[in-house]
C-alpha cells in the first residue's frame, strides 16, 4: 500500500510502498476513509525536537483517522466488520503518526481500546476531524478549562482548534471573546456567536477574563493571556507554535493564576464532540483534499494558507 512517509527533519514527505498491516490480538484493520491534516504533522516535519519522539523512519504520518472495520484480529469482541469508527490517538498505546504508522494511507491497524463509534448521521470527514482537533479543543475548554455558563472566556487563535473551542464555550453559555490576527476568519467567529474579536490578545490586558485558552501558543500570545485573566483566573495552553517561551511570573504569583497545559483528550471527549457535531452545535470549517495532495496540504498549513481544517480521503 502507499503511504505518505516522514523520513527526516526538513525533508519532503515521500509517498512510499509500505507493507499492509495485519491486525494482531486486540486489533482491527481499518479501511481508512478520512484522515485529518494537523499542525502537529508540520511540527514533526520541521522541528528537530520531534525526532526524539518518533518511533522509526520512514514513518507514515497522520493521527486524525476515521474508517470502516474490514478485518478482526484474534480475541476481538464488541467490534464487527463494517463498523464505522474514529481512532483516539491519545490512549497510551503508541500515537499514530508518531510511535507507529498513521493514517495517511489506505489501511490502518487500530487497537480496540482506541476506537470510538461514529454516529450514523455523522460523515467520516467530520469523524476524523473530531478525533484530534475536536477532542483536543474540547478537552482544553471543558476538562482542563472547566468552562461554565456566565464565564468570560478568551480564545486565542480561531483556527482548526480555536473555532471548535470557541463554539463549545458559546454552547455552554459563556461570554466568548476571540483574538485572531487573520481578519478573513472573523466572519466565521461572529457566526459562531462570539461577543468580540481583536487581532491581538495584548488588547485584553487587565480585562479580567475568567478563563483564556491559548490554541496558538506563540509565546507572545501566552504572555498576553496571563496579563488578561482576573485574580484566580485560569490560562490553558494548547498551541505549540513555540516550544519555549518567557513568562512574566509576577501576575502568575501575585494574582494566583492557575496555569495549565492541555494535551489530547479521551475517547469520551471524542464521543461528546461527535454528539455536538451531529446536533449541529459545532460546524467547523473543513476542506476535503485528495490523498495525493497531502504533501501540498501540509505545506499550505505550514504557511498559514488554510482556514479551518484539512481532511484527506484515500483514493
Amino acid at each position: 500500500m502507499k503511504g505518505w512517509c516522514f523520513t527526516a527533519t526538513n525533508e519532503p514527505l515521500q509517498l512510499l510502498d509500505i507493507d499492509e498491516p495485519v491486525p494482531g490480538p486486540g486489533e482491527v484493520l481499518l479501511d481508512v476513509k478520512a484522515a485529518g491534516l494537523c499542525h502537529s504533522d508540520v511540527g514533526v516535519m520541521t522541528d528537530p525536537i520531534w525526532m526524539d519522539r518518533i518511533g522509526f523512519t520512514p514513518l507514515i504520518l497522520g493521527h486524525e483517522i476515521a474508517g470502516v472495520v474490514s478485518a478482526l484480529g484474534p480475541g476481538v469482541d464488541g467490534v464487527k466488520i463494517g463498523d464505522r469508527v474514529g481512532v483516539c490517538p491519545s490512549v497510551g498505546v503508541g500515537t499514530p503518526g508518531f510511535q507507529r504508522h498513521g493514517g495517511f494511507t489506505s489501511k490502518f491497524a487500530a487497537k480496540v481500546v482506541e476506537l470510538v463509534p461514529v454516529p450514523d448521521h455523522l460523515s467520516l470527514d467530520l469523524a476524523a476531524l473530531g478525533t484530534d482537533a475536536g477532542m483536543t479543543a474540547y478537552h482544553a475548554m471543558v476538562s482542563r478549562g472547566r468552562v461554565e455558563a456566565g464565564m468570560k472566556v478568551g480564545v486565542i487563535g480561531f483556527g482548526g482548534l480555536g473555532q471548535i473551542g470557541a463554539r463549545v464555550a458559546v454552547v455552554r453559555g459563556a461570554e466568548v471573546h476571540v483574538a485572531e490576527p487573520n481578519e478573513a476568519a472573523w466572519p466565521a467567529a461572529r457566526a459562531a456567536g462570539v461577543a468580540d474579536i481583536v487581532p491581538d490578545a495584548s488588547a485584553w490586558a487587565g480585562k479580567g477574563f475568567d478563563l483564556i485558552v491559548d490554541y496558538a501558543g506563540f509565546d507572545t500570545t501566552t504572555r498576553a493571556a496571563v496579563k488578561a485573566v482576573r485574580r484566580h483566573g485560569r490560562v490553558v495552553l494548547v498551541g505549540m507554535a513555540r516550544l519555549e517561551f518567557t513568562l512574566d511570573t509576577m501576575p502568575v504569583i501575585l494574582s494566583e493564576i492557575e496555569f495549565l497545559g492541555s494535551a489530547g483528550g479521551t475517547p469520551q471527549d471524542i464521543a461528546e464532540v461527535y454528539e455536538l457535531l451531529v446536533a449541529g452545535h459545532i460546524t467547523p470549517t473543513v476542506t476535503v483534499i485528495d490523498f495525493l495532495d497531502i504533501a501540498n496540504g501540509l505545506d499550505d498549513l505550514r504557511h498559514h494558507r488554510i482556514t479551518g481544517r484539512l481532511v484527506s480521503r484515500p483514493g
